[in-house]
């Protein structure tokens, strides 16, 4: 469980007004990351936290060397294109860096007009993926949700979801940020009252609005990591949508599991709440 700080105390405030307003997204307790440039140019891609309708630049925030030497091999992980560097450094180096970002934000920071420089309009802005994804397994958990489903694929919830977490890896390579199109799958159809399948295009294309989690630290292979420390391995969490061919998900997967009719397309938000917010 995250441990409650100063950096979520309601009362406290931005020098930014637009992240006081009571309707932002991005007020000082929050400090989402993404991956963010200018749009349409070829400039490198920069980590940012969103804050107001603004994001700050961690790349030209370490430009600006305000940071505390000791804490330089932070900023010098979030100077990257994806947020992989920084989440491998652990829970402390998280909390450093959101409490060095929460100070330079606040209400009444010194030097307000050199953070000013190095904040980028987020209507100004393109968001890539925020990290590399090597791989990822997606978790079958709600009960209404396998009701709902078991009833499209004409079958019954299994025993074992009750018992185990059910779950499947997808492809990786289809990941993509909210805003960038999905194409409709095509592959093989079979209704209830045809003995052979045809192929074509998917008519029952489906989502499922999820939650991602990013995993920062990983494990030795072999070993387990323990119920109480996966917290400490959480870096954030986004939103997620789980794209799924309905109709070729039902002739496909039996008995293995969904192959084709999942792994055309996941969408996933830009922005990364961190454990810590």
């Amino acid at each position: 469980m995250t441990e409650l700080n100063y950096t979520h105390e309601k009362n406290r405030k931005s020098w930014l007004t637009q992240a006081n307003q009571s309707d932002s997204d991005f007020p000082i307790q929050n400090l989402p990351f993404c991956v963010f440039r200018k749009k349409n140019s070829q400039s490198p891609w920069h980590i940012g936290v969103g804050i107001g309708d603004q994001i700050l630049d961690l790349f030209e925030l370490n430009q600006l060397k305000i940071v505390a030497e000791k804490d330089q091999f932070i900023m010098d992980a979030a100077s990257n294109e994806s947020l992989n560097a920084l989440m491998t450094l652990g829970p402390d180096a998280w909390r450093i860096l959101r409490f060095t970002v929460f100070d330079l934000l606040e209400e009444g920071y010194s030097t307000e007009e050199k953070i000013r420089q190095i904040l980028v309009p987020q209507s100004e802005v393109e968001y890539s993926v925020p990290a590399q994804i090597n791989d990822y397994t997606d978790f079958y958990t709600s009960e209404p949700h396998a009701v709902n489903v078991s009833k499209q694929l004409g079958i019954n919830v299994g025993d074992n979801f009750y018992w185990l977490p059910i779950a499947y890896h997808g492809r990786s390579s289809s990941i993509v940020v909210s805003g960038e199109p999905v194409f409709r799958p095509y592959g093989q159809l079979k209704s209830a009252d045809s003995n052979t399948p045809v192929y074509g295009a998917c008519q029952k294309l489906d989502y499922e609005l999820e939650l991602g989690a990013f995993i920062g630290l990983g494990n030795e292979r072999g070993k387990s990591i323990a119920l109480s420390d996966a917290p400490k391995h959480v870096f954030g969490l986004c939103l997620l949508n789980d794209w799924s061919a309905r109709d070729i998900q039902g002739w496909e997967m039996q008995p293995l599991g969904p192959f084709l009719a999942k792994n055309f397309a996941t969408t996933i938000s830009p922005w990364i709440v961190t454990s810590g917010a």
